[in-house]
């Protein structure tokens, strides 16, 4: 059943209720007055059988034909008496409003010989009663019509709005993203238009960033492994390369003393530097540090890394008790803070940059900031600014990065602790 015809059932069952609500108000009323009416008709009838008795004149029949509520009626002489006869509706309304009352009748011998029956007559009665019903019932009609046809009218247009909005998500569930609603109508129905627009205009762009973050980052990891390759071959390679040529020329040479020492500190010479750059691959694959120390002096060696290679300052404050944290949430700080220092090193033109990383009460907060030349923000972040968003919504916190031309870079993190 569509919404329209539930609607349509839910006003006619309430114009229902209000109609036989105000029908049991009505005939309420009605029993009231027809009490009252009937009991001054009975004391009517007994002053005009009396007066008919004592003086038959003063009861004439244009004066008796536009009484109300009292029938006066005179008889053949053999005319039996008879109280009019009512069917239908009006039957059953004088079953309903008059079983309670008496209304009986009155048969008077006149002194002349003639005979007249004085009687309530309760048809003007029923005849307000169905008037009334008539009148509430039309107007209850009219106003159900009226009432139909606003909400069809209304509901239509609503209809329409909505079977169009579900064409246009049918249509974004298919990919086309591209799709527009016209901004036609009511103010909602202008509001709606602009808020799904709006929608499909940030998926659209976010489409469209998430490939070019794709194809950053594939260029990034053909990047690194171009680099790890280079590595491997160029760097460690050679020195592998030098130890094999070492090591065969100590079978050369085993009886001079002098060369086979010369060859024995060029060995360890080369296996240093293999054990150094393994150990800088390594760490630029994991940083291994996190395993065999604490998360703050892990900061520390890396704060203290990068300053030794990049020249720039670097202030690091840390609180003296850091919460326990999981190893995959230490690996994503200090993924985080790296990549931070990276982009300084890349992009601020800083000389200085302080580093805080402090824990208040059910939060540890992380503050990198430098006085280098700062931007302005970027609508589209690129793949490091991605990679740190990432990394914070990993950790459930809330990153926020701040940046003014001539202003430098803070980048603040703050990150919910669970409950112990």
């Amino acid at each position: 059943m569509s919404a329209l015809w539930r609607i349509n059932l839910w006003v006619c069952g309430f114009f229902t209720l209000v109609t036989l609500a105000c029908m049991l108000l009505l005939m309420h009323q009605a029993l009231e007055d027809v009490e009252r009416e009937l009991q001054s008709a009975e004391a009517v009838v007994e002053y005009l059988s009396e007066t008919a008795g004592r003086d038959p004149v003063s009861l004439q029949p244009r004066l008796t034909a536009s009484l109300r509520h009292v029938r006066v009626r005179w008889l053949a002489p053999d005319e039996q008496p008879q109280l009019p006869v009512q069917d239908g509706l009006d039957a059953w309304l004088g079953r309903l409003l008059f079983a309670q009352v008496p209304h009986g009748a009155r048969l008077v011998a006149l002194a002349d010989g003639r005979r007249v029956q004085i009687a309530v007559d309760p048809r003007d009665e029923i005849d307000e009663v169905r008037d009334s019903l008539q009148q509430l019932l039309s107007l209850c009609a009219l106003a159900l019509m009226v009432s139909l046809l606003t909400i069809r009218w209304a509901v239509r247009r609503g209809m329409g709005l909505l079977e169009e909005l579900l064409r246009a998500l049918q249509q974004v569930s298919a990919g086309r993203l591209k799709v527009r609603l016209r901004p036609q109508g009511g103010p909602e129905t202008r509001q709606l238009a602009a808020h799904f627009n709006r929608m499909t205009a940030a998926l659209e762009q976010a489409g469209t960033d998430n490939a070019r973050l794709t194809q950053a980052l594939l260029a990034v990891q053909e990047q690194e492994r171009t680099q790890l390759a280079q590595t491997l071959h160029d760097d460690l390679g050679q020195y592998l390369a030098g130890i094999r040529a070492q090591a065969c020329l100590l079978r050369l040479v085993a009886d001079r003393p002098e060369t086979v020492k010369r060859t024995v500190r060029e060995l360890e010479h080369n296996c240093e530097h293999l054990q150094q750059g393994f150990r800088a691959l390594v760490h630029n694959l994991y940083p291994v540090v996190l395993q065999h120390l604490p998360l703050a002096d892990a900061f520390a060696l890396l704060v203290e890394q990068w300053q030794g290679r990049q020249g720039i300052d670097c202030q690091l404050r840390i609180s003296a008790r850091l919460p326990s944290l999981s190893a995959a949430d230490k690996t994503h700080l200090y993924r985080l803070l790296q990549e931070a220092l990276t982009n300084i090193a890349r992009h601020a033109e800083a000389s200085q940059v302080r580093v805080r990383l402090q824990h208040h009460g059910a939060h540890l907060r992380l503050l990198v900031r430098d006085n280098g030349r700062g931007a302005a923000p970027s609508r589209r972040p690129g793949v490091g600014l991605h990679s740190m968003r990432e990394r914070a919504r990993s950790l459930g916190g809330d990153l926020r990065i701040i940046s003014h031309p001539g202003a430098g870079w803070a980048l603040t993190l703050s990150m919910p602790l669970e409950a112990s």
